[in-house]
């Protein structure tokens, strides 16, 4: 499995014009199926008097999850350009929706083709990029004189250092990658000269 991946920050409008037709693309990050599909529908539902709602998918840290769906173009010239596009790009977790308000002169499979990929790589272009990474949650138990010193070397390090809470002791929480766990649970004793707990917890991808 992919420790990192790209996806996007934010939805994206983009509309090009060819040949008096209008192609209107929609770039915006999901994480299911269910929420790519609800993300069509609700273009969809914007745009009632256009002719064509094209779609494309991928989901997963693996880009594993790959749909496309040509909404009645000639087989193959929208959902599969459109689809490209985005695993060109390197970019999983992302819906794009191309709308198209038709122009009246017909363009042919390869203008289509065109048309299609191109609406959706330019909205690509102008998308804010956001790097994920797969990260270990890791609780460290340890004096209120150790908290200190520990949490310093892990930012120094480049840690996610998360909450904590107070009591007799300090639990703080850190995000780190897997293969630098164990790195951490070893500053962690040094810094606190053995005193220190550390507890590892489940691992999620997070916005890095």
């Amino acid at each position: 499995m992919n420790e990192e991946y790209e996806t996007i920050g934010a939805p994206v409008d983009v509309e090009i014009e060819i040949s008096r037709s209008r192609f209107l693309a929609h770039l915006e990050r999901v994480e299911t199926e269910e929420g790519a599909r609800e993300a069509i529908a609700r273009i969809r539902g914007a745009h009632p008097r256009a002719r064509h709602h094209c779609s494309a998918f991928v989901l997963g840290p693996n880009g594993r999850v790959q749909r496309s769906n040509d909404d009645g173009e000639p087989s193959g010239t929208a959902g599969a350009p459109m689809l490209d596009a985005l695993v060109s790009a390197g970019l999983s977790d992302v819906v794009a929706v191309v709308t198209r308000y038709f122009g009246g002169v017909l363009l042919g499979a390869g203008g289509l083709t065109r048309a299609y990929r191109g609406a959706v790589a330019e909205a690509v272009l102008r998308s804010e990029r956001v790097r994920r990474g797969l990260r270990r949650e890791v609780e460290v138990e340890c004096s209120y004189e150790a908290a200190g010193a520990i949490e310093a070397e892990a930012r120094r390090r480049g840690y996610a250092v998360g909450s904590a809470d107070y009591s007799d002791r300090v639990v703080q929480r850190f995000a780190v990658a897997e293969h630098e766990v164990a790195a951490l649970e070893a500053v962690a004793a040094e810094l606190s000269a053995g005193a220190a707990r550390s507890r590892r917890g489940a691992a999620a991808y997070v916005d890095l």
